[in-house]
Formats: structure tokens, C-alpha cells, sequence
């Protein structure tokens, strides 16, 4: 096939660009550096180079400004509307304008499209939340459902892969000794390990009947506790610098309900696809990304 990717070069990007080459597909990465994009791709840095005798047989949208790494003021919540909202409405004027439109879209949206649920099981017709980030969400994924192609919405949870993201982040300080639970630890954390991120999202490209909203989390999510400790554990070091939740709000304002709030999303619609998870399990997953035996 031949595939347009945005967000080609980020963490989850950079894996699949090397998986679908492997499989033989052509790929096209819109960028604006076009010196990051993974060899073998072509880069592209507008949109506008897209015109409507260009054909593409499936668009992959990846792409979004980081959500917890700055500070929420209006400027930034506006930065990353249109990294996700605006972008997508400017990819789906530019699949409808196609002579030959793609035959599927796969496009981004995360698991906070639910807002903070405590400890319901969430599937994919749970409702929306009510706080920025729930609404950015559905705004996200209403964009690209507005096309005419077939459409997969991509409820993203926490990609775990040692060389970038959250898991990333989270290693020297526990390697250190430093690491601990946020708030009370009872928040809910839906986890998925990149491998099966990556085979997840080609099985939906080549799935014809897949469409509408998938949770990419794997089935058994687990507690901030719970992620601490096997984490810890599994590192051989202690977990005793937890980080109360006052402190929290205070540093990351209104982005600290990312981190304190929680969704316990199980992934009903992948495993309808059929699909097997390679890593189901926490500790199995963390094992395989730290390269720790049983």
C-alpha cells in the first residue's frame, strides 16, 4: 500500500514506519523536519503537496503536541487543539478532495476521551468526560469521522516502550532509588506495551470491516500502586518517594488530574478483531522492556 503517516517520527511513529517497510508498503511522512523522518520513508512538510491526483490507499494520523509536558495556559490548549483538531480537519479536506480517496483512515484520539472514571470498566461506548482533555478528544475524533472513508478512532492509553514515553521517564528515577506512587495510588493505569500498539493498529488497516472507536490498551490494567511496585520490584530497588497529591495539583495544575485521575479501559473491540495480545500481563510486559528474566 501506499500510506500517508503523520506523526511518523514520534515514539509509537518511528515503530510502525519500520514495521509497515518491512511489509513491503510505501510510505510518505508529513513532517517539519524532514531530516527525522525514518529512512525509507519520503518526506513531506505540508499538506498542500497532497493534491488530489496524488493517490494514497490509507492515511495513518498519528500526530499531536505533547498534552502533560507544558504548562495548560490558553495559548497551549490552543497549540494543542490544532495539532489534533485542526490537523485532522485539514487531512479530512484533503481525502475528500482526492481523485482516488484512501480507503481507510487510522487516526489518533487517547483514553481521556472518558474522563476520570474511577473504577468502572470502561469499553468503547462509554460516554465522553466533561474536562479539557475529555472534550479535546471527542473533538479530535469527530474531525476525523467526518470523512466518507472507512474510519478507525485510536483511544490511545499508555504506550510502554524503554525508549521514549512515560516508561522511559520513569526508569533513571527508580534505577535511582527514587521512585514512589502518585496520590493515594488507587488511580486507575491502562497500559499498552508497543509491540502490540503496533500490531494492533496494521490489523485495523487491513481489517475491512474494523471501524469506529478501539481502546489500545491491553486487557489487564493495573493501580498506580500496582505500577509502582512491580516496577520497583522488578528494578530490585525501593518505591518509598511517593508524591502526595497537593503536591501535584500545585506543580501541574489542571494537568494533574492526568496523572491523579484514572480509567480502567479494557480493549472489548480489539479482542473482538481477534487479536492476541502479546503482552496481556503488567509484569510481563515490564520484564520484556527492561530485559529482566523471570
Amino acid at each position: 500500500m501506499k500510506i500517508l503517516i503523520t506523526g511518523g517520527t514520534g515514539l509509537i511513529g518511528r515503530k510502525l514506519c519500520s514495521a509497515l517497510l518491512e511489509e513491503g508498503h510505501d510510505l510518505t511522512v508529513l513532517t517539519r523536519n524532514p531530516r527525522s523522518v525514518p529512512a525509507g520513508c519520503k518526506p513531506i512538510t505540508s499538506l498542500s503537496e497532497w493534491q488530489p491526483e496524488i493517490i494514497y490507499d490509507a492515511v495513518i494520523n498519528l500526530a499531536g503536541e505533547p498534552i502533560v509536558d507544558k504548562t495548560w495556559t490558553d495559548q497551549r490548549k490552543d497549540c494543542l487543539w490544532k495539532s489534533r483538531v485542526d490537523l485532522t480537519e485539514e487531512l479530512v479536506k484533503r481525502i475528500e478532495a482526492a481523485n482516488q480517496k484512501p480507503q481507510v483512515l487510522l487516526s489518533g484520539s487517547a483514553i481521556g476521551y472518558y474522563g476520570s472514571t474511577g473504577d468502572a470498566e470502561i469499553d468503547e461506548t462509554f460516554p465522553t468526560g466533561t474536562d479539557f482533555g475529555a472534550q479535546l478528544c471527542l473533538a479530535w475524533e469527530n474531525a476525523a469521522l467526518n470523512s466518507s472513508v472507512r474510519v478507525c478512532v485510536l483511544r490511545t492509553g499508555l504506550v510502554l516502550d524503554s525508549s521514549g514515553g512515560i516508561l522511559k521517564k520513569m526508569l533513571l528515577p527508580f534505577k535511582l532509588g527514587f521512585g514512589g506512587q502518585m496520590g493515594d495510588g488507587k488511580q486507575w493505569m491502562s497500559w499498552i506495551h508497543i509491540d502490540d500498539y503496533v500490531a494492533i493498529l496494521i490489523k485495523l488497516l487491513n481489517s475491512e470491516n474494523a471501524k469506529g472507536a478501539y481502546n489500545m490498551t491491553a486487557p489487564e490494567p493495573v493501580t498506580n500502586s500496582q505500577f509502582t511496585k512491580i516496577l520497583a520490584a522488578i528494578l530490585s530497588r525501593p518505591a518509598f518517594f511517593n508524591t502526595p497529591a497537593c503536591i501535584l495539583k500545585w506543580i501541574l495544575g489542571e494537568r494533574a488530574e492526568l496523572v491523579l485521575g484514572g480509567q480502567r479501559v479494557l480493549p472489548v473491540k480489539v479482542k473482538e478483531l481477534g487479536y492476541h495480545f502479546i503482552y496481556d500481563n503488567f509484569e510481563k510486559a515490564i520484564r520484556d522492556l527492561c530485559k529482566t528474566p523471570k
